[in-house]
């Protein structure tokens, strides 16, 4: 059986903006998924997170700042139960899918590290990141990478209504890293440690493309990030 054939966790967050060193995490969720058993259930968190979300953020999500205060959790036992949860995943053996990992494991990290918590676990996962598979396999297509694009390319439902939401956006995550996954024998073909390895190289080199591409246009300074996934050990 391949990895996509295999049970796996689904991760996405909703913040508080999209610097990862000084944002915060409004919502959770995480999925677990066997296919093998036909089943999926899904654990949300919404997290007071100690400071205003801007109202860009709240266009984007849906949370305004007296909502989460009202009605979340203060954010370090959120952060606490999901590293939990993903430790646990690491140990079993459970590859977790995180559309554009860079972020979200990077906003995780960020987190553990304000609130004095371990991250040593985040180097024991195995993550499926389907924003650096569809750019490895079809590098050169038109067209945007939002996961609302990649999910409509690849006839993954994920209605506008729902993106944004972290739930909603976790599981169409998982459907997007399967149907890539079958279209792509090639991938399949690894397993979970040779997958990881090999989106950590395809990550560097789409970044180092991308960075290529600015410099000889509009920003000739520009410098693109190409670690994958970003996580503090």
């Amino acid at each position: 059986m391949s990895w996509h054939t295999r049970p796996m966790a689904a991760l996405d967050f909703e913040s508080t903006g999209l610097d990862v060193s000084t944002d915060r995490i409004v919502t959770a969720a995480l999925w677990l998924i066997d296919p093998t058993a036909r089943t999926k259930e899904a654990r949300t968190w919404l997290a007071d997170p100690g400071v205003e979300i801007p109202e860009e953020a709240t266009a984007i999500h849906g949370i305004t700042t007296a909502q989460a205060r009202e009605h979340g959790r203060p954010a370090v036992q959120v952060v606490t139960e999901i590293a939990a949860a993903l430790e646990k995943l690491g140990a079993d053996g459970v590859p977790v899918v995180v559309y554009n990992a860079p972020y979200d494991l990077g906003l995780l990290s960020a987190e553990l590290d304000r609130h004095g918590l371990s991250t040593g676990f985040l180097a024991d996962l195995r993550v499926i990141d389907p924003l650096v598979l569809d750019k490895h396999t079809d590098p050169y297509r038109r067209g945007g990478r939002r996961l609302i694009d990649v999910c409509a390319h690849h006839g993954v439902s994920l209605d506008e209504r729902q993106a944004h939401g972290a739930a909603a956006d976790a599981l169409a995550a998982a459907r997007l890293a399967w149907r890539i996954g079958t279209a792509h024998e090639e991938l399949t073909a690894l397993d979970l440690d040779a997958l990881h390895t090999a989106q950590v190289g395809w990550k560097a080199e789409q970044a180092a493309s991308f960075q290529a591409y600015l410099r000889r246009g509009r920003d000739p300074e520009a410098v693109i990030d190409g670690s994958w996934p970003i996580a503090a050990g």
